[in-house]
């Protein structure tokens, strides 16, 4: 709803209607015809019409603090917001104590991330609005905390209980608020707002999610999936709230049952390419290597940049034991993303299968660049060198990995000593 400057006027004036006093205006300023002309483009949508004539007005009127707020207004809406705000400002320090410049000026300002938003937000607060006063107020009070989030989270959470108190029925202060408290890592006080928000509408989907996300967060599962299982129960065709529990569900080990919510939410939203990604990775960790690499293979068609999802696809073809698909797999996603560490390890453990000792030996190395060495790391690159006939390089890390090994790998450890009696001089 526009509030134009001759609404303004009709609600000072009590009973008389727009009419009545754009013509009493007339009578008494030769001008006045022009802001009333002007009221009229604005009320129709003709901003630029409505911008000649408040300008001309002006000229005559200067200190109008209606004529300031409608061009403000005409401003805002055709996308010149520095006008927009000088206007505001022109009308506020024409009169002050009125809750919709200073209102509109706040959200200009917000809008443009000036700190003077909360100066005039606040202002506004502690005015009456010329029309939906509950309502009015309470988006002051809303914008007002938001604007304060960061640099004064505690007045913006103050904003956010006056707004709750101005309409006790609307949960969306609660919401915020919670989201606020959440940041402050206060989710005990969070966890109170989302049941309040729940208590006013237990159907609504963001109360049941943003609940579910911190019972997620503080690894309270049962709860979360209690919740989740509303929420999907209340909202069966929506996508997302599948996708989330499946991704609960993962998180708290239930990979069967997350993998069935995962594929009801990806009936419903197959472009979801998110979900998919996540299916994937659910295939691999539950062992479904097939799915995995179908789903990995139809991600890839569309992203073959994808370095995470080459690892992916590599990793299973590794399970599967189709090594030379899956050395090629690897090799592409350290050359789209070469500092993927742990790909290393797994892409020597392939090109070990695959007989490429060259490439083992390189892959261990670049391995050792972006993580710690480990004792395979020392086996492969000592089989590899066997391989290749350098003794001096085999037996010095048969001997290193011997010496972490803590007979973790009995195999190993046997073949590298059985090795080394054989590389090694006897003295």
């Amino acid at each position: 709803m526009i509030i134009t400057a001759a609404m303004l006027l009709a609600t000072a004036a009590g009973a008389q209607d727009h009419v009545t006093v754009r013509h009493h205006r007339v009578q008494e300023d030769p001008e006045a015809s022009l802001l009333s002309d002007a009221e009229i483009n604005l009320e129709k949508g003709d901003y630029s019409g409505a911008e000649p004539q408040l300008k001309k007005y002006l000229e005559a009127h200067p200190e109008s603090y209606l004529a300031w707020y409608d061009l403000g207004y005409a401003y805002h809406a055709l996308h010149r917001r520095e006008e927009s705000i000088a206007a505001y400002r022109k009308s506020v320090q024409a009169k002050p104590d009125l809750f919709e410049s200073n209102f509109n000026l706040g959200l200009a300002l917000a809008d443009a991330g000036d700190s003077d938003a909360a100066k005039y937000l606040s202002a506004a607060t502690v005015l009456k609005p010329a029309a939906d006063t509950t309502r009015n107020l309470k988006r002051a009070w809303m914008t007002l905390a938001q604007v304060l989030e960061t640099a004064k989270p505690d007045e913006a959470l103050n904003a956010f209980q006056q707004a709750a108190v101005l309409d006790p029925k609307d949960p969306e202060p609660h919401l915020a608020a919670g989201s606020l408290l959440e940041k402050q890592k206060r989710p005990a006080d969070a966890e109170k707002e989302y049941q309040q928000a729940l208590t006013l509408t237990p159907d609504s989907a963001d109360a049941l999610t943003a609940l579910t996300n911190l019972y997620t967060e503080q690894r309270r599962f049962s709860d979360a999936e209690s919740l989740l299982r509303k929420l999907t129960a209340l909202h069966p065709d929506n996508a997302g709230s599948h996708l989330q529990l499946g991704r609960m569900l993962a998180i708290a080990g239930k990979n069967d049952d997350a993998i069935a919510e995962m594929e009801a939410g990806l009936k419903l939203d197959p472009a979801d390419v998110k979900g998919q990604r996540d299916l994937a990775d659910l295939y691999a960790d539950s062992k479904k290597y097939a799915q995995a690499e179908s789903l990995y293979v139809s991600l890839l068609a569309s992203q073959p940049k994808d370095a995470a999802l080459h690892y992916g696809l590599g990793r299973v073809l590794l399970k599967e034991k189709k090594f030379p698909a899956a050395e090629q797999e690897l090799v592409k996603a350290v050359q789209l993303q070469p500092g993927m560490g742990a790909v290393y390890g797994e892409l020597a453990i392939v090109a070990n299968e695959n007989k490429n000792y060259p490439m083992v030996i390189k892959a261990v190395d670049l391995r050792a660049r972006y993580e710690p060495e480990i004792p395979m790391t020392f086996f492969l690159r000592a089989t590899a060198y066997d391989h290749l006939r350098d003794i001096k390089q085999a037996t010095n890390n048969y001997h290193r990995f011997l010496e972490v090994a803590g007979g973790k790998y009995p195999d190993q450890e046997w073949q590298a000593r059985h090795r080394l009696i054989t590389l090694e001089p006897k003295k």
